[in-house]
């Protein structure tokens, strides 16, 4: 090895080799310092072959050019150029947000170059990483994947082979299945090794993707990859509102990751790049922890908060009243909602949104597109009832789904074909919609006109911006692959949320489609808020709910609470425990409550009030690790250097309801032993007597709950009386 680069923030240690040949390779990529001794192929007879087409961190894939080392099927190694860049340098200098590390390589037979930029950020384990290809060639190439990351070495460490010590979570995601991590070995996702005294090559992988516009709607684009033996963790996350791409396979003996937007194979992206162009990647966060899901949440947790837009919603977390689940489905009317307004702003909501049908007198789903209020629901106009909501003390809200447009809107059929996605000549239809296409500027016009129509003819402060259809891949018209035409669409509509927040930087737009089918931090650095599911049972939401931080911040985290009209109090409580770890969505016929029920919901708004701006400071454990939709008992701990709350809920799932006695192990609440801790109920009030509950002085909680379902919310205290306030 000719030259070795070190570099490290806080507990990430990143290593290069620049070779004799002039390739530059990452050689470690870690919590520990790079140890040359772990890797038994330096100094040997196959330093060459690895050094080649090994530990290259910048795939790249153009065509017309072969990839002669490549055995390995579709798998995004040994591409061209990226296995054949040659390394020219590199310079680092210091952001506001930390060190930023930028290579350079180029490439003689492509007359390609590739700029790959490591954006640090200070005090934390992780790094932002993208890729920029440039054609400074004379001919136009071609394309077909370019990777955001790639690390040839995520087993290094340790002598026990990568069946036992490795561990890889996903978290599976869908319409109501939200959140729903599962850990795997290797051998449970069937690459076991099968030829472990050779060289390891097989064209069997492990992949992972998302086609389309629905970021999430199969996974969130995150994982976290365990080394058992040697307690370290590696996580990332794919920061891109569509297409996505991630990998593992066996290469030379090693396993290799490989992290992605876009891709030919997946997702019929190219892209043609003309003399002097470039593209691009998507931003990736990939970090490293312990081998611990919380630690590895927690980091995420706070470079999600140094990217996110700046906004005083994810600072003050207001409570919100939506009238939609499990209330008026979208059906409002002007009879039906002064009763929901008044019990709302009785309990202390601070917005009330007014949820899908105020545009159109009946059924709408295929004629949405004009945005405009219908007179047969409002006789005395929209404006008349957003006033009501404000002159309760709440700032009204309304819903949109702005990117579509319903094929029997009056609209559609005034509108050229260029403001919609077509492919094979025609527009693309799902559901029953059109998707207008945001790289037109005439469609951010028009989009900007309605919300500034919401803004300032109906009073709206807050948007819900909803989207409920997948149109595939991508349109064809003026773009040079589908999927190329669908990423440029995406940034196109990224940039323009971009504009709309700095034309009405107090407007609070959530993000929801369906639910949580664009969970995803291209989205959520903009939006402040995220809606986390259309689930409607609300035992099956705490799953969810107690997940919830692994993808959102708490304060960016939008759950449910919708106490049916026939609630009782352990319902109720349940319903409100549910939402009180992020950001209180309530819904429910408020105002057809019994007494007992709206108390209940009152004093959980109330309490909610009284800890939330501790909410953004606050980081996720999970006692028990992340919640499985069989498990009967759930809890999730957000803490922050004093305090933490504590939600535990027990269930009943098709697993049953579980024993009525439960042990949490909350010792790593601050990482020191629980010698002076103190422990209340916060939620509900008087609940000590019926809640049996001991912390002792090795931080073991045992509990005691006679009943599914069940729910309470407990404040620990460090170096407190039990009964301190914030």
């Amino acid at each position: 090895m000719k030259e070795y680069l070190h570099f490290q923030e806080q507990d990430l240690h990143m290593t290069f080799g620049v070779t004799e040949e002039g390739f530059i390779r990452l050689l470690h990529f870690g919590r520990r310092p790079y140890d040359p001794a772990e890797d038994e192929n330096f100094g040997s007879e196959n330093e060459t072959l690895y050094l080649r087409d090994g530990y290259v961190f910048s795939q790249a894939l153009l065509s017309g050019y072969d990839r002669p080392y490549e055995k390995q099927g579709n798998m995004y190694i040994c591409t061209v150029p990226g296995a054949t860049m040659k390394y020219v340098s590199h310079t680092t200098e210091e952001t506001e947000e930390g060190k930023l590390l930028c290579i350079l390589q180029e490439d003689d037979v492509t007359k390609c170059s590739l700029i790959t930029r490591f954006q640090f950020h200070r005090g934390l384990s992780c790094v932002h990483v993208t890729n920029e290809i440039r054609n400074t060639g004379s001919e136009t190439q071609t394309l077909e994947y370019l990777g955001s990351f790639s690390y040839l070495g995520i087993d290094r460490g340790g002598i026990t082979d990568v069946d036992h010590k490795l561990r890889i979570s996903i978290p599976h995601h869908g319409w109501q299945k939200e959140l729903a991590w599962r850990t795997y070995s290797l051998p449970e996702m069937g690459l076991a090794q099968n030829q472990p005294h050779v060289m390891r090559r097989t064209s069997k992988n492990i992949e992972f993707s998302n086609t389309g516009n629905w970021s999430s709607k199969n996974y969130l684009p995150m994982a976290l990859i365990e080394n058992l033996e040697t307690d370290e963790g590696l996580f990332f996350e794919i920061e891109h509102n569509g297409s996505w791409h991630w990998e593992i396979g066996e290469q030379d003996n090693h396993m290799y990751l490989n992290i992605s937007g876009p891709t030919e194979i997946q997702s019929h992206f190219s892209k043609n790049l003309k003399p002097g162009e470039s593209f691009t990647s998507v931003p990736v966060c990939v970090g490293v922890s312990h081998a611990d899901f919380s630690e590895a949440m927690s980091v995420l947790t706070c470079v999600r908060r140094r990217i996110r837009r700046v906004n005083r919603d994810n600072e003050e977390l207001p409570v919100i009243f939506n009238d939609y689940m499990n209330c008026l489905f979208g059906d409002p009317t002007q009879e039906n909602e002064p009763p929901l307004i008044e019990a709302a702003a009785k309990a202390g909501c601070e917005y009330y949104v007014i949820d899908a049908g105020w545009y159109a007198s009946g059924s709408w789903w295929d004629g949405v597109g004009e945005w405009k209020e219908s007179r047969e629901r409002f006789p005395d106009g929209l404006r008349a009832l957003t006033d009501k909501i404000r002159a309760n003390g709440m700032i009204p809200g309304l819903w949109l789904e702005l990117e579509v447009m319903g094929i029997h809107c009056p609209l559609a059929d005034q509108l050229p074909d260029s403001w919609f996605f077509t492919r094979h000549g025609k527009r693309v239809f799902d559901r029953s919609r059109y998707q207008l296409d945001f790289r037109n500027p005439e469609v951010r016009a028009f989009a900007t006109s309605v919300v500034d129509r919401l803004v300032e003819e109906y009073g709206a402060g807050y948007i819900k911006m909803d989207y409920n259809i997948e149109p595939g891949i991508g349109p064809e018209w003026d773009a040079d692959s589908p999927g190329q035409g669908l990423l440029e669409h995406e940034r196109a509509y990224i940039r323009w949320l971009e504009d709309i927040f700095r034309k009405y930087p107090d407007l609070v737009i959530e993000n929801c489609s369906s639910g949580g089918m664009r969970m995803d931090y291209a989205m959520l650095s903009r939006y402040s808020i995220q809606s986390t599911s259309d689930q409607e049972d609300f035992q099956t939401y705490s799953t969810i709910a107690c997940n919830g931080p692994s993808g959102v911040t708490p304060e960016q985290s939008a759950v449910w609470s919708y106490p049916m009209r026939d609630a009782d109090r352990e319902t109720v409580i349940f319903n409100m425990i549910n939402a009180m770890m992020g950001r209180i969505h309530q819904s429910g016929h408020l105002a057809e409550l019994s007494e007992e029920a709206y108390g209940l919901v009152c004093e959980g708004i109330r309490t909610y009030q009284g800890y939330r701006k501790r909410l953004p400071s606050c980081l996720p454990l999970w006692p028990d690790g992340y919640a499985k939709e069989e498990d009967p008992w759930v809890a999730l701990a957000l803490r922050d250097g004093e305090e933490a709350y504590l939600a535990v809920w027990r269930r009943e799932t098709s697993f049953g309801s579980g024993d009525s006695v439960h042990t949490l192990d909350l010792h790593r609440l601050w990482d020191e032993t629980a010698t002076d801790w103190t422990m209340e109920v916060l939620y509900p009030s008087g609940a000590e007597k019926e809640t049996e509950a001991r912390l002792d002085e090795k931080g073991k909680l045992t509990l005691r709950f006679s009943k599914a379902p069940m729910a309470r919310l407990f404040r620990i205290c460090r170096n407190r009386k039990a009964g301190y306030q914030p």
